[in-house]
């Protein structure tokens, strides 16, 4: 019996999840990317982060979902990628607990200092977390040194590469975007005049960035290039996130800030699947050997596993996406302050 269907359904459903954590915690992150220049005065930074203060913590689950997801669907790319990043992986870790601390400690004191060493916190970890996911994932996208024993060797160094790093710097600048849209819909008064000054220069620089991304793409790796090229109906993908970036800049101008994230959302989406049919069937390439790539087949659990996983995760999801949309309905609206927030 022919269980392939299997792996293609897992792989689909991996990159869901991990679309889902980027469009969630993405905003979150955006949010403190633009902390120190969108928020003026201690209200207006108590606003910010009361803005994310109940949705946070509940959107990283998507990251563990992914964790999970890779361990149960494809272990022997979750070995190697887990190890051979292994550093990056720590990083992203540490700037994790960093932003949790800053997130919980800003508000416990009233002293200007303290809250602004925190400020300066949340800034740099959530900076950090984007540009950490930015450079993995375009190290990703281009290959690495996996061996015939699964392992890649490869230095923290050389995975700051110039294509890694502009995807980085493409991913700050992505989410920033997102993060700002976010913030429209929670702020008001000069707060929210100021942030939709930002949205469209935030746009301006991510479309630019990610025009250099696709062109890197194209001309410097042949795979991806290669699956478009064979199958040229999958650019809707990339075409579903140019026009969901655009219109989202139209409708925060004409005030549909709900819309306008619903488009950056998609906006998300689109990059991240344009991205994972281009690289279809392979997970990790190895730049040593093609032979020695790891794809949704050869790096499999067995069908067994990813039948009972698969039931696992029909059961669980739909408890997993109604809490979440239960959360966002609750904490609807614009932000106001009370004796309990940040």
């Amino acid at each position: 019996m022919d269980t392939a269907w299997l792996n293609i359904v897992w792989f689909d459903l991996f990159v869901t999840i991990i679309t889902g954590y980027l469009i969630t915690d993405g905003f979150d992150l955006g949010a403190g990317i633009l902390h120190p220049f969108l928020a003026k005065n201690d209200q207006e930074r108590r606003v910010s982060l009361n803005s994310i203060g109940p949705v946070w913590d509940g959107n990283e689950v998507w990251l563990v979902l992914g964790g999970g997801a890779l361990f149960a669907a494809f272990p022997l790319v979750y070995a190697s990628l887990f190890s051979g990043f292994y550093t990056a992986m720590m990083l992203v870790l540490l700037v994790l607990i960093l932003r949790t601390v800053a997130i919980e400690f800003r508000s416990k004191r009233p002293s200007a200092r303290w809250r602004t060493t925190w400020d300066i916190v949340f800034f740099a970890s959530s900076l950090g977390i984007a540009l950490l996911l930015g450079v993995a994932f375009g190290n990703i996208m281009q290959g690495v040194p996996l061996d015939a024993q699964g392992n890649i060797r490869i230095s923290l160094i050389s995975l700051l590469n110039p294509f890694a790093l502009l995807v980085g710097v493409t991913t700050v600048f992505m989410l920033a975007t997102h993060g700002a849209i976010y913030l429209s819909m929670k702020t008001e008064g000069e707060h929210l005049v100021r942030i939709k000054r930002w949205i469209p220069r935030l746009m301006i620089i991510f479309f630019v960035l990610n025009t250099g991304v696709v062109a890197a793409t194209v001309f410097t790796h042949d795979l991806i290039a290669e699956r478009y090229l064979a199958q040229p109906l999958w650019v809707i993908f990339p075409a579903l996130a140019l026009a969901s970036v655009i219109l989202a800049g139209w409708m925060v101008n004409r005030a549909h800030y709900f819309i306008a994230f619903l488009l950056s959302s998609a906006m998300i989406a689109g990059l991240l699947f344009s991205a994972a049919i281009g690289l279809y069937p392979y997970l990790l390439v190895s730049t040593l050997d093609p032979a020695y790539s790891q794809t949704i087949f050869n790096a499999s659990s067995e069908a067994n596993t990813l039948t009972v996983m698969l039931i696992i995760a029909v059961i669980g999801m739909p408890f997993v996406l109604l809490y979440t949309a239960g959360v966002y309905y609750i904490f609807r609206g614009r932000v106001q302050l009370g004796p309990s927030s940040y």
